[in-house]
This record gives structure tokens, sequence and C-alpha cells, in this order.
């Protein structure tokens, strides 16, 4: 039976009752559920101190026998104040290498470009347990994380717009958009080229989306990158100043600046249906036409 422990970097648990839906769908699909006292810690907006939210991650480097998962219980924030204090180099040597698969989004975006910079680990940007909590139950999601945490490899597919015809290589990485930014030009943010960049947002105007994807253009990380999948934005929607500005016009001003094929339609993000997607891992992207495909390898996986 494989074991997900919990961890919580992030916000507490706002919705006990999602958190318990989410424990006895992963049990009843033959999960063995570990750590749930992480759910009942709450100092102001975080699931617990600083010192016991870093514990849940350090913990890993001196576990006699590691999880199959280790699975994040929501986002939020609060991950950024972590990172200067998670044990980067016994983390390398005992889960480098490991089959630990650790599955979160959000503001745990934070966490995995930090052990991808300073410790090369891949993880993955997966669903939230309160995603897998949710009062309706989104089998899909469910299906996808047990398919892709199984096997050696997997593959998407999705519909997007346009008329490309593409194929290429590199690592697959990314998240939320925000987050992403907002460690650029810090120790915590990965040097990746030639890779595959995947983000998503949630909440932001179309102009917040569009300044965010500038800092990406100007610091020169999109121009590394050979191509760019757009996730879903949800709730981001135009202001009444915007004067028929769009998400839609933000994205266009994007492809004519970018210099690199950026994709659209890739079916993750926050709201109803979550990809499991590796953060590191080799990956090809083939698009033809309304099309698009993402095979990846290479990644922790229970078997």
């Amino acid at each position: 039976m494989p074991r997900i422990r919990l961890i919580a970097p992030s916000g507490y648990a706002a919705d006990p009752a999602a958190m318990t839906r989410g424990v006895a769908r992963l049990r009843a699909a033959g999960y063995a559920v570990e750590n749930e006292a992480v759910l009942g810690r709450a100092m102001l907006r975080f699931a617990g101190s600083d010192a016991e939210r870093v514990a849940d991650l350090n913990a890993l480097a001196d576990a006699d026998t590691l999880p199959d998962i280790a699975l994040v219980t929501r986002g939020g924030y609060g991950a950024a104040r972590l990172l200067e204090h998670l044990h980067y180099d016994a983390l390398r040597e005992r889960l480098g290498g490991s089959a630990l698969a650790m599955v979160g989004h959000s503001d745990f975006t934070a966490i995995q470009l930090a052990l991808h910079a300073r410790c090369g680990l891949a993880t993955f940007s997966g669903p939230l347990l309160a995603d897998l909590g949710a009062e309706r139950e989104d089998a899909a999601t469910l299906a996808q994380f047990r398919r892709v945490l199984s096997a050696p490899s997997a593959e998407v597919t999705w519909a997007c717009t346009g008329d490309a015809l593409m194929e290429v290589e590199g690592t697959l990485w990314g998240g939320n958009l925000a987050v992403l930014c907002s460690l650029l030009g810090t120790p915590y943010f990965p040097r990746i080229d030639d890779g595959i960049l995947f983000i998503e947002d949630v909440g932001e105007p179309p102009f917040r989306i569009e300044r965010l994807l500038y800092q990406l253009y100007l610091s020169g990380v999109l121009g590394r990158q050979r191509a760019l999948l757009l996730g879903r934005f949800s709730d981001c929607r135009p202001g009444p100043r915007d004067n028929g500005y769009t998400l839609d016009a933000a994205f266009d001003q994007l492809r004519a600046v970018a210099g690199i094929p950026v994709i659209d339609g890739l079916p993750h993000g926050h709201g109803t249906g979550q990809l499991t997607l590796p953060f590191g891992a080799p990956a090809r992207l083939r698009v033809d036409g309304p099309a698009a495909r993402l095979g990846f390898t290479g990644y922790p996986h229970h078997g």
C-alpha cells in the first residue's frame, strides 16, 4: 500500500471538511495517509509556526523509511519564509535518486524552485489535499495523479488554439506565475536553459499577469526556454478601467515579444481539474495544429 505523508508548508486547513474528504478519498483509493496532525495546526494564516512547517520538510531528510508521496495540504502563503531554513545538503543526500514524490502547487511553487535550485530535486506540480477533498469529487484528477506517480513515464494531451507545428524537448518546470516571479534574483530561483516552462495563476487582473510575464521576459528567463505553456488563469478578470483590455490581449502581447512558442490550453491550475506534472523531469512537447501532447519521464515514482 503506497504511503502518503501530509506536509503543510503554507496555509492552515481553513476548510476542515475538505481535508477530511480528501483523506477519506485517498484511503478509499488504496493509500495509507500519515501525519494528519498537521491539519489541526494554525498560527495566524499559517499551518503552524515557521519552525513547525519547515520541520515537515526537513524531517524527510532524517526519515529511516521514506513515504512514497509527500502531499501538500493547501496553498495560500508562507513557503517563502521557510526557504532559508531548509536543510538542503541533507535533503539532497537523502532524497536525491529516491522514489519520493513531493506533490503540490500554488504557494508550494516556492519550495519546488528552491529544491531544484539548491538540490537538483524533481518534484510535482499537482493536486493539493484540499483539491482532492473538494465538495464535488474530481475522479479524473485523482486517476491521473495515480497513473503518473506509479509509472516511469506518462503523457497528457489537450486542445490548443492556433496552427503551430512543432516538437521540442527540454526540462519541464514551472508553477504559479506570481510565486515564480517573486523569487527571481534570489538563490532559490533555478537557472533552467532550454526548458519547457508552464505557468498558471488565480485572482490576478490581466494587467498584473502581463506585468509578471514581462518580468520573466525582461529578465531573460523566457528567452532561455524552448516553449511556454499557458495553464489555467482562474478569476483573472479585467477591472473597470481596463477599457477593453483582457487576458487575451495580455497573452497576445506576450506572443509578440517572447521569441518562443506560446501554447495555450494546458488544463492545469487553480480550480477543478489538476494535472500531476513533474517539475525538473525531461519532457517532449509536440504540437500539431490544435492538438498538443506533452510526454515526460525520469521522475520519482513508486511503481
